[in-house]
Parts: structure tokens; sequence; C-alpha cells
């Protein structure tokens, strides 16, 4: 089924620069004009094509960081998956005075010089949903190739006895991202075992809709409408992306896809998708937002983290780290997860066009 670098920089020239990048990116209150204080925590997400990060992720830290410390201010930006902007975000909030920043890097690779300058300035970084490469404060993710894992045994189960006569498509994840990987060879590592062959496979950009529908009608070109079994997207955006070129070409085959997106549960209980990875993003978020009110108060993070791992790189090794797990649903678990955790309101999957799909599947 689809997450920062710091750099003093002297001159009231350089400071307004930092402070209009950072108007213009709609942070925070900027009234400290570039003192350094100890109740200020930087937010930097990645894009906003995938709608969890601006409905679920910064509100459920943004909420969390307040409970905790109630005088602390989060100046927060969306990168719009663009590497650029965000070093410029990433830049600015160092130029304030940012003593923590929460960073959701758009490219992982590019963000070692960053966070090694800020590291230098005493600026700790804590790595969100997406392990950045520098000398990171912590990190706090997933078991992302076991959520790979999931995604290709799902596959698996949605292709029941044909799988192993089954040639599966797989539109796997951005090249930038770098859980996208770890997705990637999870899956793999089930699939490559239980079906006839990957038939055709191609990574996608930005994780963009569109970029996955071209893929896939670009596959059912090369592989014709009897050739195609089973299509893994590696998020649910993509997904219904995927959905779409098959639908043009009236083919009917198991899909999935990752993040339960309100979409995707609804495609799910329509029959149109056949899972999702549901994670639980509050626990995420929350850990993430604590680890970092102590980080900025100078309190010790290790009754919170429960690892260590290296970057991916291996040039940083013993990042304190907390990964959480995730699980596979499908439309007969939707109420006993997205529901229950009330991820959604009812109201909000069972529309006009749902609400058949929603009580045959017991939600109500």
């Amino acid at each position: 089924m689809n997450a920062m670098t710091r750099r003093v920089v002297i001159g009231t020239a350089a400071v307004s620069m930092a402070l209009a990048m950072t108007a213009c990116g709609k942070a925070g209150d900027d009234d400290d004009k570039g003192s350094g204080d100890n109740k200020t925590i930087g937010l930097l997400l990645p894009e906003n094509k995938t709608t969890r990060y601006e409905t679920f992720d910064r509100p459920f830290m943004e909420d969390k960081i307040e409970e905790l410390c109630s005088d602390c201010k989060v100046k927060y930006n969306n990168a719009a998956q663009d590497i650029e902007t965000q070093k410029k975000q990433f830049d600015a909030l160092v130029t304030q005075g940012v003593k923590v920043i929460i960073l959701d890097a758009v490219d992982y690779k590019s963000t070692k010089s960053w966070v090694k300058q800020a590291d230098k300035q005493g600026v700790k970084v804590v790595a969100y949903d997406r392990l950045a490469e520098g000398p990171l404060a912590a990190y706090v993710s997933y078991d992302n190739e076991k959520i790979g894992r999931l995604q290709g045994g799902a596959m698996v189960k949605a292709l029941g006895s044909d799988a192993k006569d089954a040639n599966v498509v797989m539109i796997n994840g951005s090249p930038t991202d770098p859980n996208a990987p770890f997705f990637k060879k999870g899956a793999h590592s089930v699939l490559d075992k239980k079906v006839k062959k990957i038939a055709y496979e191609q990574d996608i950009p930005d994780w963009s809709p569109d970029e996955a529908n071209r893929k896939m009608a670009s596959a059912i070109d090369k592989l014709g409408k009897d050739g195609i079994q089973g299509v893994y997207a590696a998020n649910d955006g993509m997904a219904g992306g995927v959905i779409t070129a098959l639908k043009q070409r009236g083919i009917k085959v198991p899909v999935g896809g990752q993040d339960a997106e309100l979409a995707g549960v609804q495609r799910m209980l329509s029959g149109d998708q056949d899972y999702t990875i549901y994670k639980q993003i509050k626990p995420e978020a929350e850990t993430t937002a604590e680890i970092a009110v102590r980080l900025l108060q100078g309190k010790d993070i290790d009754a919170i983290t429960d690892r260590k791992v290296d970057s991916l790189s291996g040039d940083f090794k013993g990042i304190p780290a907390k990964l959480y797990d995730a699980q596979a649903i499908t439309k007969d678990e939707v109420a006993d997860t997205i529901v229950k955790d009330k991820v959604y309101k009812v109201s909000e999957i069972c529309t006009a066009q749902y609400k058949k799909a929603c009580d045959a599947a017991g939600i109500k």
C-alpha cells in the first residue's frame, strides 16, 4: 500500500533573506529575528501529493508539541517535493536560531552536508519517516522492509490459487525516498518466490499518481490486456492512478497500495483496490514530537528510542531510533482498524457513493 540542514549565516542581509524565505513558505511566527531560543521546533515535510502529511502527520506533531510544551512554537514548511526549496527552508531555520528540526527529507542523499553543518552549530535534527543522511539526533519511522513484505504477501493472498501463474506489474516509489528501496526489497522477497514473474517494473519519481497512470498504460501496451494478473503499487495515491489506467482498458486485477488514504479505503470498499497498508501515523508523529521537545529541553531520549540504526550510506552509525510496525488490511478489516481508531469519520468514508459498500462491510 505510498517521511534539513543548518547553517549560521552572519550578516543582516542574509538573515533578512532567510526570514523572507520562511515567510514565503508559510512558516510560523518569525519574531525571534535570528536569536537562538529554546522554545522553537522546526518541522519540514517533503511533499503534499500524499495526503497523509497535511491531514495527519503535521497536526499530530503540532498538537503533541503544544501538549508537552505549551509555550513552544512550531515553524512549519512543506517543500512540495523540491530539494532546493527544502534546503532553503532548512537553512532559514538554522539562521533563525532554531535548535531542533524535524526533517522528512525530499531526497535523503542531499541532506548530508546540511545536517553536518547544522550539527556543528549545535542543532539537533530528528529524521521523520525517511532516514536522512548526516549525524542525526534520532530517527522515527516504520520497519519499511517488513512493510514491503506485508505488501507482497497481501498481493499473493489477493491472487489466491492463481499466484503461481501470475504476471505482476510493480509500480515502485520515488528513487529519492530512502524508504522506497526497502518497500521494493521486501515485496520482491515475497513475490519473486510466489508469482510466475515480475513482468514490468518502474520506479515513480515523486510518488506521482499521474506518472503511475502513464507507466501502467505502458505496461498494458507492452504486456496486453491478458498479460497482467496483478499490480503492486507502493502507495495508495499511485494505486489510484494504476486503477484508472486499468479501468480505461477494461482490466480488473488485484491492486494494492499503502497508507490507508481515504480514497484508497473507499476504493477497497467498492472493490477497485484489494488491500492497503495501515500505518498508525499518530504514534509515529507523537513519538517524534516528544523526542523533539526532550532534545529542545536538553533531556535524555533513551527511554523513547529502542534501537540503533545506521544511515544508508553507512557513514553515520548508531542513530537512536524508534520503528513501528504496520499491518495489511482489506475491506474486511476497515471497521476494526480505520473506523475503530477514528482515522476518518464514518461520514467521511461512507458518502452516498459508498454507502452500500459500507453497509456490506459493516461500517456504520
